[in-house]
């Protein structure tokens, strides 16, 4: 299978971040004609807030569509159908009933037809020693309730986000829901992505015996406000990195089957012989 990762810079200019996204899959459809693979199944992972990156709360509610109404959702739904891939759509706010947003990520097929989301369950209400200092999530979003785990013609893709990457039961629960693929559109911190970003992938990884599809946002955003760490990772089920990019952005890309992932399995059946109980988050 193809998987393509893109690395953004995204800002508060949501006209802005969406030109950059489609020139990427105008330049990865370009490049997939010249190697004669245009019509092979491509998966495609954006990154977290890819379409807004660090509006407050007035910005989010602004944009925020509900689940039938939603602009920013279906402009990354045409550029799934126009470019003909298979999209993990990064983030974007999504009204809840309390006044507050979700933040969702959107699982495409190739005709832009909705496959699955999933609402970010863990959010960032945490200290970090950079210039933004506190991080507080929960004033602007609310939390989601179940996991997503959806058949694709990639196999079982299981959707997570940023934060919840440090929540090793949300990713059991996926791989006990058959989850074979776990896909993480993220803005992890420059200070957090420095110390935790490449371990925590790979011990997910390693754990679950899935494939991580990690898209990252990279570098300074709206005027220096914030900064975050990159490292777009591609992360094999024996937790070997297969393709990253650390910084700048672009793209990250790698061909990946499924058939190691499956052996991997049957040599170590970890889920068989884990003796704790089921996590009850169904």
């Amino acid at each position: 299978m193809h998987i393509s990762l893109l690395q953004c810079q995204s800002s508060r200019d949501v006209s802005a971040n969406l030109l950059f996204i489609e020139s990427q899959l105008n330049a990865l459809s370009r490049e997939a004609l010249n190697k004669d693979s245009l019509h092979t199944p491509h998966l495609v992972v954006l990154p977290e807030c890819c379409l807004l990156f660090g509006g407050h709360e007035s910005q989010q509610l602004a944009y925020a569509g509900d689940t039938h109404n939603s602009p920013l959702k279906s402009a990354l739904s045409a550029l799934a159908a126009k470019y003909q891939v298979f999209m993990v759509a990064g983030t974007i706010p999504v009204l809840a009933d309390d006044g507050r947003v979700y933040s969702r990520s959107y699982l495409f097929d190739d005709k832009g037809d909705t496959l699955g989301h999933y609402d970010k369950l863990h959010l960032f209400d945490v200290d970090i020693a950079d210039g933004t200092k506190q991080y507080r999530e929960s004033e602007t979003f609310c939390p989601g309730d179940h996991i997503s785990v959806i058949d694709t013609p990639f196999g079982k893709i299981g959707l997570a986000i940023c934060y919840d990457l440090r929540f090793a039961d949300l990713f059991r629960a996926m791989r006990l829901a058959g989850a074979e693929i776990i896909t993480l559109p993220s803005a992890f911190t420059k200070v957090t992505g420095e110390a935790h970003w490449q371990v925590l992938l790979q011990a997910r990884a390693i754990e679950t015996q899935c494939i991580i599809l990690a898209a990252a946002q990279w570098g300074q955003h709206n005027e220096g406000s914030r900064e975050t760490w990159g490292q777009s990772m591609i992360v094999g089920p024996w937790g070997n990195i297969l393709a990253q990019r650390k910084i700048g952005t672009g793209w990250v890309q790698a061909e990946v089957d499924l058939t190691e992932l499956h052996d991997i399995r049957r040599k170590m059946p970890v889920m068989q012989h884990n003796r704790f109980l089921e996590p009850s988050l169904k």
